[in-house]
């Protein structure tokens, strides 16, 4: 990752892009709450609205280009995505056609924001729960991925520097054998400009690699999808 002091113009540019981007995000909760009060349907519309906010502010204010190579492939899959910044996180609704997401249980217990999470379909992660958590996480998977939906999941379980590539948490092969779901491995390099204070320019790119089919050995699900995860690494992976 690049450690150069800031420029003048990054920190201008930065500080724009925070007033904006949390500014538009405040007025869309405020905008949203009575819609949704009224008209609950209208939630993934609303959803939509946030990464488009997003991308605005990241490509017209900080100059960063977005770049996406491949795409999601038709049918239900569990997609395993590398996660480097808080990006790819709120983005997802837009790179994904409806996903439903894995996401940590104290999300769903902010205010207001927890209610709508679980109901666009986030699936709250309880890592100290063992395998009743588990259980529940396979069972609410399935009912969404019943309905069509893709089911997204960060393996590595939380923000990795960029160059960085830690072993998968162990419940991922877990869910990947229980659901027998193919695996879309989707590859971020984010972290180079984005999850720092001081944004940089350039270009975030987004890989899907090629589907991996279920059923295989946790040792090689997992080999395979932490180098495809990684394929935009840059720096040392260990």
């Amino acid at each position: 990752m690049d450690e150069r002091p800031a420029t003048l113009s990054e920190m201008l540019r930065s500080i724009a892009f925070y007033a904006a981007f949390f500014c538009g995000s405040m007025a869309l909760v405020m905008f949203s709450i009575p819609i949704l009060a009224v008209q609950p349907r209208r939630l993934r519309g609303l959803v939509l609205i946030w990464p488009t906010i997003q991308r605005w502010c990241v490509r017209h204010i900080l100059g960063i280009r977005y770049v996406i190579e491949g795409g999601m492939p038709p049918g239900t899959a569990l997609v395993a995505i590398k996660h480097e910044s808080f990006f790819e996180a709120v983005d997802l609704p837009l790179l994904l056609p409806n996903p439903a997401v894995f996401a940590k249980v104290e999300l769903m217990r902010l205010p207001l924001w927890g209610r709508y999470a679980v109901d666009y379909g986030m699936i709250p992660v309880e890592r100290d729960q063992g395998a009743r958590a588990l259980r529940a996480m396979v069972s609410a998977a399935r009912a969404l991925s019943a309905k069509g939906r893709p089911i997204a999941i960060f393996p590595e379980g939380t923000r990795v520097r960029h160059g960085e590539a830690p072993p998968l948490q162990a419940g991922f092969a877990g869910l990947y054998k229980l659901l027998g779901l193919p695996v879309v491995p989707v590859a971020v390099d984010s972290g180079r400009i984005f999850h720092r204070l001081w944004k940089r320019r350039g270009t975030i790119t987004i890989r899907f690699g090629a589907p991996i089919e279920p059923g295989l050995p946790r040792e090689e699900i997992e080999a395979r999808v932490r180098a495809a995860i990684n394929a935009l690494n840059t720096g040392e992976a260990t």
